[in-house]
């Protein structure tokens, strides 16, 4: 697992790199620099072009990674790309002919106190296309094992850019109108530059010709768009619907929170980048020991640094609450259940990758449909009669239902799970360290300052004793190999 352990620790500093830029976006330069009605505006933008790119991609970059590994022609390799690139391109051309057709009736949905939401509709649409054609392009570069790259583009490029266009705005050197047009733009630039990079890697040959097992693609791609619609949906459905219950500025008031809980979802993301391909060719050529072992691995990895999150998080939500603008200073129970949501995806592993690239996705994928049907019931019935928080509790019943599904079906269906012993002694570690600090703090001025001195007390405790009871093989070894000591 040696690939996996570097990329993957490449990934989770990029990855981390990019969250804490855009915290700085998010927690600072937003609520300071833009009114709670524009930031509820680009935090909407965002969420819907976020909701709206799978029907673009429509999985073809899932689909890139299952069947790669199966060509050994370069001919089938050129004809399985050209597939993915014209697939979202035709897609593409044909909803932005009904987009036009129904831009009226679009306009008018946005009428009355969201209607700052009408001059900027088109921008979705540019959102999700760009995003589409990045992560087919980033699924490009994975099937060659190169996902740094991909993954600094994905996490930092956009959000370093946001984070000068903000400080634009703040000098006045922009306006707020073409602040957000900028915006737009940055996603069609990240998609550019990573169109370039996977071409240096690989460029095929252009032709109209299809791909071989035809049928099969493409009953994969379907069933796959599906799945990311499924991911996607229960994760953004949230915000979309708060914005058609209540005015646009609880969009970002509730963004904030679930941008907090979001940083326990960066190990999971850092290490699918390279588990997904390998998942892969351990599931095409069978072999089910090496699976079972990143299975296991990969839940122990993640699990224990997810934990750490997971703990910093819990025990310093207060503290933190307080250094945000006065306007934003509410969901402290919404971290925490959203939070929980993350560290239960963590605690699974490379899960989906086992189920997304088996012969078994699609008995998953209509579950994923029920569950998306039970998230939109929830938040129709619990956003009007909690508001923003009704919105959290329907995530995370959502949440918890597709993961417990998903945990029981590998199960049965491969007949492994992804605990050990060492998955215990993580939780009893994380539990304890929770309820230790949760209701401690020192006795400071500052609320940042009491977030430091708790969180070098607190990573000490958590490190000593992750190594001492060796409870990831992967960080132990990293940990030996980084200052040069024999791995027991």
């Amino acid at each position: 697992m040696g690939i996996v352990a570097k990329q993957s620790f490449r990934n989770l500093i990029s990855t981390y790199l990019g969250f804490g830029i855009g915290a700085i976006n998010v927690l600072i330069f937003y609520p300071m620099f833009l009114t709670v009605e524009y930031y509820g505006l680009v935090a909407f933008l965002l969420s819907a072009g976020n909701l709206f790119w799978p029907f673009m991609a429509l999985g073809v970059h899932n689909t890139i990674v299952k069947y790669f590994s199966r060509y050994s022609l370069k001919e089938d390799v050129d004809k399985l790309f050209n597939f993915a690139l014209l697939l979202p391109l035709g897609l593409g051309v044909l909803l932005a002919f009904v987009g036009v057709l129904v831009y009226d009736s679009l306009l008018n949905y946005f009428e009355g106190e969201n209607d700052l939401v009408q001059p900027y509709v088109w921008g979705i649409f540019v959102i999700a296309m760009t995003t589409a054609y990045f992560e087919i392009f980033f699924a490009w570069a994975k099937v060659y094992y190169k996902s740094v790259f991909g993954t600094l583009m994905r996490e930092l490029f956009h959000r370093i850019a946001i984070s000068i266009l903000l400080i634009f705005l703040y000098f006045e050197f922009i306006d707020v109108s073409l602040f957000i047009y900028l915006l737009i733009l940055v996603f069609f630039l990240r998609t550019l530059v990573m169109m370039v990079y996977a071409l240096r890697l690989y460029t095929p040959r252009f032709s109209f010709e299809l791909p071989r097992e035809l049928k099969d693609i493409i009953s994969y791609s379907l069933l796959i768009f599906i799945a990311g619609t499924v991911a996607v949906a229960l994760f953004d459905l949230d915000k979309v619907m708060i914005e058609y219950f209540m005015p646009i500025e609880h969009v970002s008031i509730y963004g904030i929170a679930i941008y907090i809980a979001t940083v326990i979802a960066v190990p999971s993301k850092a290490m699918h980048q390279i588990t997904n391909p390998i998942t892969a060719k351990y599931l095409n050529s069978q072999d089910f020991l090496l699976l079972k072992d990143l299975y296991v691995r990969s839940s122990n990895t993640l699990f224990l640094i997810s934990g750490l999150i997971f703990t910093l998080i819990v025990t310093n939500v207060h503290q933190l609450y307080q250094i945000i603008p006065e306007p934003y200073r509410i969901g402290v129970s919404i971290v925490f259940l959203i939070s929980l949501v993350k560290l239960s995806d963590n605690i699974l592993g490379n899960n989906n990758s086992i189920i997304f690239n088996s012969k078994y996705y699609k008995t998953i994928l209509i579950v994923g449909l029920v569950v998306v049907g039970i998230a939109f019931l929830l938040n129709m019935w619990l956003i009007p009669t909690f508001g923003i928080y009704g919105a959290a509790y329907a995530t995370f019943i959502s949440f918890m239902v597709y993961n417990i599904f998903k945990l029981i079906f590998v199960k049965i269906t491969f007949g492994i799970h992804p605990f050990n012993k060492k998955s215990l002694y993580i939780s009893i570690i994380i539990s304890l360290l929770s309820l230790s600090f949760y209701f401690w703090d020192f006795a400071v001025v500052h609320a940042l300052v009491n977030i430091i001195l708790k969180s070098i007390m607190i990573t000490s405790l958590y490190l000593i004793a992750s190594l001492k009871g060796e409870l990831s093989k992967d960080l132990s070894k990293f940990y030996h190999l980084i200052f040069k000591k024999k791995t027991p």
